[in-house]
C-alpha cells in the first residue's frame, strides 16, 4: 500500500498537515468518532484546559487506532473542534508533541464551535486512518 502525500510546489509546506493525499484502492478505512477529552467514566477530564482536554482526546484517538490494528502515521484526515473564544495554540502544540518528528503528516481542518452539548467540552478530534 502506498498513501501518496501532495505537497504541490507553490504552495505552503508544513509539519502539521499534508495539503492533499491520495488513498489507494484496497485499504481498510477507520473512520474515528469525535473524541472529547473525557475519561473511561465519560468524565471531563481539565474543565478549563484545553491542552489537557486535547491530551485526553489524542489518548483517546490512540486507542480507538490500536483496537483497530493502526497507528497514529496512518491517519489520513483529522477534524479539530474548537470552542469559540479557546485559544488553538495548546491544542497544536498537545498535537505536535504527539505527532513528533513523523513525515507526512494527514490532512487537518480546525473549526471554531459556538458549543458543545456539554458545556464543559473545549475541543473535540474527529479522524480518518487507511491501513491494510
Amino acid at each position: 500500500m502506498s498513501i501518496e502525500h501532495l505537497n504541490p510546489d507553490g504552495m505552503h509546506k508544513s509539519p502539521v498537515f499534508s495539503q492533499g493525499i491520495i488513498i489507494p484502492a484496497g485499504c481498510r478505512i477507520l473512520l474515528i468518532g469525535g473524541q472529547n477529552g473525557v475519561d473511561a467514566q465519560g468524565m471531563v477530564v481539565a474543565r478549563d484546559d484545553i491542552a489537557a482536554q486535547t491530551v485526553q482526546a489524542l489518548e483517546n484517538m490512540v486507542k480507538v487506532l490500536e483496537a483497530a490494528g493502526a497507528g497514529i502515521e496512518d491517519l489520513v484526515s483529522t477534524s479539530i473542534y474548537i470552542r469559540q473564544g479557546q485559544d488553538i495554540r495548546p491544542a497544536f502544540e498537545a498535537w505536535m508533541r504527539l505527532w513528533g518528528n513523523r513525515t507526512n503528516p494527514p490532512v487537518v481542518k480546525a473549526i471554531n464551535v459556538a458549543g458543545f452539548p456539554n458545556p464543559d467540552v473545549l475541543i473535540e478530534i474527529e479522524a480518518q486512518a487507511v491501513f491494510k
